[in-house]
Formats: C-alpha cells, structure tokens, sequence
C-alpha cells in the first residue's frame, strides 16, 4: 500500500498540474502519514540534502551565467561562431549550434543557453527567411550541449545525488567528447535539413574577421579553461572554482567588455537568486521523495527485478534509457536527476557499468526530455521565442530527435567515448 500511496499520489497530481517539486512533497508527506513515521523527517530530509557544501557551486555557477549573459558575452560568441560557421549551408543554423555550444561552456545550463542564444538567433533567422520550426528545433537540440560541458551543475547534482562518491572533475572531463559528438550531429543534420530546404549561406568574412572576434571572445572562453583545469590539476574544489567563476566574470564584463550596468547587475542578481531557489527547492523536495524510497528499499527491489529479467549489461542500460526517457517526458531534468540516480545507479553498478559513465549518460538521456512534451522546458522557451505552438515545431523535429538519440547510443555502446578522457588527465 506505501507504494501505491507515494506514486499513485505523485503522478495524480503531475497529471492535474501542480509542480512536479510540490508533487513529490505531497507524495511523501502522505506516505510518511501512513507509515505512522514522524512527519518532521521530511524537513529533515529536505534539510540534510540543500546544505551539502557541493552544492554550494550549483547557485554560483548560475549566478556566472547570469553575468555572463547580461555582459554581452552571448553577443560576442554568436559573432565569432557567425564568422566561423555562418559560411556554411544554412549559415544563421549552424550558428546558432556553435554559439550554443560556446555559450553553454559559460553557461552551465541548457535553459540559459536557449534564452541567450535563442533570444537572438531565432528572430534572426525569422527575419532572413528561415522557416520557424526550423529555427526553433536547432536552437533547442543545440542547447542541450550546455548539459554535458564543463562547468554543467548538472553533473554536479549528479554527483551530489550519487552520494558524493563520483569525481566532479571526472565527471565534466566525461562530458566533453559526448558533447562534441552531439554538437557535431546537430550541426549535420542542421546542413541536411537546411540544404533540403534550400537555406542559402552567408560569404565567408575572411580570416581577419574571424581574428578579431576570437580575441573579443577569448577573456570569455578562458572563464572554461579557469573552471575545468583548476578543479583537474587540483588547485581547487568544484565550489572554489565556481567563487572564482563569478569574480572573474564580474571583472570582465564590468572592466573588459564594459557592458556591466548596474541595471544589468540587479538583474543578474534577480536570475540568479529564482533559479537557484527553484532548483534547490526542488533538490529539497527530490530528497525527502529520494530517502523515502531507499527506506522502502526500491533501489534494492529494481536491481532484483531487472536481474530477473537479464543478466545482460547492455539490455539493463536500454531498458534505464528507455524508463528515464518516459520519465523525461513530464518530469524535470532536476528532479529527475534526484530521484532517478539512487535508484538506477545501483543497478548500474550491480552490472559493471561505471559511475562516470552512468552519469553521461543520464544526463544526456535526461535532458533530451527537455525538448519533449509535455514537460520539456527548453522546447517551451523555445516556442515561446519563435512565436510557434509547440505542436508546430514539433512535426519536423524528428531529424534532430534521431541524431539526439543517437549519439545517446553511441555513449551508451562505447563506454571510452565518456572515459578516454578523464583517464588520461589521470
């Protein structure tokens, strides 16, 4: 009965509407309820899981994006990826997919990096002829790069959600072939739809241009190197690293670029403080739902019912991806990641499969839910800026879903595609 009363009350209430982080609370506070357990342990829980010091990064890595974006940082890399790739068929395509992949190494978060570059790149490509749902569905696949490249506090909450025991800096390392596999094949499949289309390109502005505006980009893209070297050579922890991010991108826009207003500042402030709220509101809430279900032991029961069914390593990860892909589909990426690596980690390791990799895998298999319905957040925003129903841009997203998903599998085949890298910073 405990099981039907957490996710029977769970999904009851995602299927009426409430939010996804007041649905696991419910859920958890009426099986406590029932279980005749304390109700205080909720709190507890919600508690003990927003103030891990891990966690401390994930707000200032938001907050660097944040000063980023109103700096003019976006502006300058879309300018350099528009000199590099702007070329090429489909030109404004594939710079938006370059943009995004430069921006989300600044970024951290695929939302953020739809908002920048979208916010620019979508009216853009309206105005010079492209259709919409076109411009819309490059623009969102693009963004999920953001997930898989340092410094992505997504694989931070994974590592937090893991208990602890997986290496940050072995973990954004593990992203970064992954993610320039996945931008590379959305850039592929941008060309082929766009050539279909018949897209005109843009003249190459020679390579004086390009110099230029790498060196107007470069105090930005150094921000990447600062966060992913330091935390691998060992000069500083995940979250000294993001208290450093923040100083640096605080000088750079307000002494370098000068764009930094004291306007810009609040506003950077403001971003900041409601998406770290409603990420760690939902980390909060993801927790108590997380240990209620360790103590109703279903970890142990998964890893049992999926070692009934094969003893197969690859079957057991299609048959995760597939139950996280459903998941996906109404759930958050946040919450997902909570809720989803207790349960699936130990059954990932019960077959061999390292924690590293599991962990690219999850979030490149979590944050393609992003980009669909009902939930997807980034399709949201997305559609928002193109002015486009979702349906709409959903008809022809297909392409981008096939080569999302299959460089899903490629990862998921090819475990040195994620460990290659952090074994040889070793």
């Amino acid at each position: 009965m405990e099981f039907v009363i957490l996710f029977g009350v769970f999904a009851l209430l995602l299927l009426i509407g409430v939010p996804v982080a007041f649905s696991m609370l419910a859920a958890t506070v009426a099986t406590v309820l029932y279980l005749a357990l304390p109700p205080i342990v909720v709190i507890q829980q919600m508690g003990s899981d927003i103030t891990s010091v891990a966690l401390l990064a994930i707000p200032l890595f938001v907050f660097t994006g944040e000063l980023m974006l109103k700096g003019g940082l976006s502006d300058r890399m879309i300018a350099l990826a528009a000199s590099l790739v702007g070329h090429m068929r489909g030109g404004l395509g594939q710079v938006s997919v370059v943009g995004s992949t430069l921006f989300g190494g600044v970024s951290g978060s695929a939302l953020a990096d739809v908002s920048a570059i979208g916010g620019t790149m979508i009216p853009q490509m309206k105005k010079r002829g492209y259709d919409v749902d076109y411009a819309v569905n490059v623009t969102i696949t693009a963004a999920l790069v953001a997930l898989l490249v340092p410094p992505s506090h997504n694989l931070i909450l994974y590592s937090a959600a893991a208990g602890g025991g997986v290496s940050i800096s072995d973990l954004f390392a593990a992203g970064i072939v992954p993610a320039a596999m996945l931008a590379v094949a959305v850039m592929t499949t941008a060309y082929l739809v766009a050539r279909k289309r018949g897209y005109a390109a843009d003249p190459f502005p020679g390579f004086g241009t390009v110099l230029v505006r790498l060196i107007a980009a470069i105090p930005g893209l150094l921000l990447v190197g600062i966060i992913f070297f330091g935390i691998k050579a060992g000069v500083f922890t995940a979250v000294e690293s993001a208290s450093i991010a923040v100083v640096y991108a605080t000088v750079i826009t307000g002494l370098v670029y000068r764009q930094m207003s004291f306007k810009a500042f609040s506003e950077a402030c403001l971003g900041a403080a409601r998406t770290a709220g409603a990420v760690l509101f939902i980390i909060g809430a993801a927790g108590a739902f997380g240990w209620l279900m360790a103590y109703l032991q279903v970890p142990s029961m998964m890893v049992e019912t999926l070692q009934s069914v094969t003893d197969n390593r690859i079957l057991i990860l299609l048959m995760i991806i597939g139950v996280l892909l459903i998941l996906g589909t109404f759930m958050d990426l946040a919450p997902l990641i909570i809720i989803g690596t207790p349960i699936f980690l130990p059954v990932a390791r019960a077959f061999d499969v390292d924690p590293v990799h599991f962990g690219v895998i999850m979030i490149l298999n979590c944050g393609i839910g992003l980009i669909t319905p009902p939930v997807g957040s980034v399709l949201f925003v997305g559609s928002a800026i193109g002015g486009i129903p979702m349906t709409d841009a959903l008809k022809s997203i297909w392409p981008f879903y096939l080569a999302c998903f299959g460089v899903l599998i490629l990862v998921v085949f090819i475990p040195e595609l994620s460990l290659w890298l952090p074994s040889l910073l070793k």
